[in-house]
């Protein structure tokens, strides 16, 4: 396996477990929550501080200043993204690994880049089976948030499409076919790519 690969995910959808049984099943790294750690070790800010600001937009309060001012700071989101970014790079020149979120599939050059997604009312039983004090429309409503936050993360730091087919290698409804088929079709695709 000589791959990078980023997995882009509806939140709900699996893309997560998904990534991380691709890992194993390759036997490569598996980032994710990881980088965080990594960003963090490699930097002057803190985990709380990048776990906070991770895949969010957070513009500054005070607009009057520009890149030109004198007391200018770079917006704590975007010393974020760029540390991520930094840490994106390191890590797939190293060695084949699995990547998710964080845009890493435009901060990265040559990557196999895919999507995971799935209808709303699959997202919302498989997130119910591990958020159970929760009601169905409560999730419904977060599981809206959270992609819209993603959606202009994506949007804001990359100018594509979160979720536009073009825009990926492969595209898959884990809601229909399961996590474990969803890995299966990953690893076809992979190996028709290196025969």
């Amino acid at each position: 396996m000589k791959h990078v690969i980023t997995i882009s995910r509806e939140f709900g959808s699996g893309g997560r477990e998904i990534g991380s049984c691709l890992a194993k099943r390759l036997n490569i790294p598996f980032y994710d929550k990881e980088i965080i750690s990594l960003a963090s070790e490699n930097s002057n800010l803190s985990e709380d501080f990048i776990e906070n600001h991770d895949e969010m937009i957070i513009q500054s309060k005070n607009k009057s200043y520009t890149p030109f001012s004198a007391v200018y700071e770079i917006p704590m989101s975007d010393q974020v993204f760029l540390e991520q970014s930094r840490i994106i790079r390191k890590l797939a020149a190293k060695e084949p690994c699995v990547i998710v979120g964080r845009c890493a599939d435009r901060v990265l050059e040559d990557s196999i880049n895919l999507f995971i997604y799935a209808r709303m009312n699959k997202r919302i039983e498989r997130l119910l089976t591990m958020e159970s004090e929760m009601d169905s429309e409560k999730m419904e409503s977060k599981i809206r948030e959270i992609d819209r936050k993603r959606k202009d993360y994506y949007q804001y730091y990359t100018g594509s499409t979160w979720g536009r087919a073009q825009n990926y290698d492969l595209c898959l409804d884990s809601g229909k076919i399961g996590i474990k088929a969803t890995v299966n079709i990953i690893l076809s695709y992979l190996e028709a790519l290196d025969s």
